[in-house]
């Protein structure tokens, strides 16, 4: 009697068409997992708006007034005891604009009256126009447009919108 003896196994080709396929699922897969870090990452940067939010509020209710951000528009600053200054866990450091909110800054303003700190967005609108959050004593705002005077117009308002 003749023996058939079937091989077992995979051949090369069948090993190569389905390391290919794990790949291209891989690579979509990967695509896909980059913009929800950026999204994420933009959630992140709300959050600190809310949290400086939340600290010039308790920093109001003890002080009557919000904490006055004095010298350069760069970076967030600490208001000691209720918020340090805010890192991005992508770059490392402060990357959000925390607006001079002195009276010098303002006509008919005085200190503590509002303060305003914004943070760029990394995700795009629809047209892939920059996106901005601006936090300030009025709440939150998300917007495409990041005027000049962030204080209305021609200076005379105290709010970043």
């Amino acid at each position: 009697m003749f023996q058939i003896f079937m091989k077992k196994g995979f051949t090369l080709i069948e090993l190569l068409v389905v390391i290919a396929i794990i790949g291209v699922l891989s690579s979509i897969v990967l695509v896909s997992m980059g913009s929800a870090r950026l999204k994420a990452r933009d959630v992140a940067r709300q959050s600190d708006m809310r949290q400086i939010i939340t600290a010039q509020a308790m920093y109001y209710i003890d002080n009557e007034a919000y904490a006055t951000a004095v010298g350069s528009d760069a970076g967030t600053q600490p208001i000691a005891g209720y918020v340090g200054v805010l890192t991005e866990s992508k770059t490392g450091h402060a990357n959000y604009v925390w607006k001079k909110n002195d009276a010098a800054v303002i006509t008919g303003c005085t200190n503590g009256e509002y303060f305003c700190v914004y943070a760029t967005l990394e995700e795009k609108d629809a047209d892939g126009v920059t996106q901005y959050f601006l936090a300030s004593e009025r709440g939150t705002k998300k917007t495409i447009t990041l005027p000049d005077d962030l204080y209305g117009v021609a200076g005379n308002h105290c709010t970043c919108f």
